[in-house]
């Protein structure tokens, strides 16, 4: 089939690579538009852009999907459009423009975690399964019909960042495999089934470590938001991002919630329940460093997570 590509971040990149190297044609991909980086804010392409450059493939970018947006995609004629993590809504009259409409890849299982941030939320859920979702697109948000999804058992200690990763490369090929489906005439999609939950995009707030809750909670949330917008506390009124952190060995004595405590490795933190073990900080306006480094060179009269 003549496809039409849409997706920005680097998650995206392996389900293009893929698609690619099928027997379908590309005829052109649409990525949101070169953003500054760094701290000298250089303009800098897409992932998608720059994987797409690189394989020869033509580069729409658009901020938003917009009748201008929608007229290149027209010209093209495509059987069927593709969206994985673009960053924007695809609606009427683009949604049929392509003679098939538009699958996504979805990086949830579905009703689970619709929106713009699922593996995030369902790690700060503490899912312990999740998964990718294949399914056609429709006004509302994320709730077409499925018509593929592959499970994956999330590892103890994984971030968001790793989940991502992992997802990515195993739903480009539940993704490309549904794409051949629809090809060859074989595809079938049955109805989302269940209450659907919400992942929004995080914010820095959503990074705020609570060390008045059990310490897996706070474990949890320290995997779902690193390494966006990232864990952080205060201490002594100072903020600190909590870079990387752990359960604490099994023989440490329980500490009030947000009491710090030095010890072989880093600091331990007090929660609701057994400390955590927090290995590698960023205090505000400082280079990462070891939590233990960051401990010995703090002035402040009886530190306090929190406070």
């Amino acid at each position: 089939m003549r496809l039409v590509f849409a997706g920005t971040p680097a998650p995206a990149v392996p389900s293009l690579r893929r698609l690619a190297a099928s027997d379908h044609e590309i005829a052109a991909v649409i990525t949101r538009p070169d953003a500054p980086l760094g701290r000298k804010r250089v303009l800098t392409p897409s992932p998608v852009a720059a994987a797409a450059e690189e394989l020869g493939i033509p580069v729409i970018r658009a901020a938003r999907l917009d009748e201008d947006a929608t007229g290149k995609v027209a010209a093209l004629a495509p059987d069927l459009g593709v969206i994985v993590a673009y960053g924007g809504i695809v609606r009427a009259p683009l949604l049929s423009t392509p003679r098939h409409g538009w699958i996504n890849l979805h990086f949830s299982l579905l009703p689970a975690w619709r929106g713009a941030a699922p593996v995030q939320h369902a790690l700060i859920a503490g899912d312990r399964v999740t998964g990718a979702s294949v399914f056609q697109l429709v006004p509302a948000l994320d709730a077409g019909d499925l018509y593929g999804e592959l499970r994956y058992e999330v590892p103890a200690a994984a971030t968001a960042a790793d989940v991502l990763t992992t997802l990515a490369e195993s739903g480009a090929g539940l993704l490309t495999d549904v794409v051949d489906d629809i090809a060859n005439g074989t595809a079938t999609a049955r109805p989302q089934i269940g209450e659907p939950t919400f992942a929004p995009k995080l914010t820095i707030a959503d990074g705020a470590l609570d060390w008045t809750q059990p310490a897996g909670r706070v474990l949890d949330r320290c995997r779902g938001v690193t390494p966006e917008p990232g864990a952080h506390t205060t201490v002594g009124g100072l903020p600190v991002k909590v870079l990387a952190a752990e359960p604490a060995p099994g023989d440490v004595p329980p500490l009030p919630a947000g009491r710090i405590a030095a010890t072989r490795g880093g600091i331990l933190i007090g929660t609701a329940t057994t400390p955590v073990l927090v290995t590698r900080v960023q205090p505000s306006g400082k280079a990462a460093m070891a939590a233990a480094d960051w401990w010995r060179g703090l002035r402040i009269d009886d530190p306090v997570a929190g406070a």
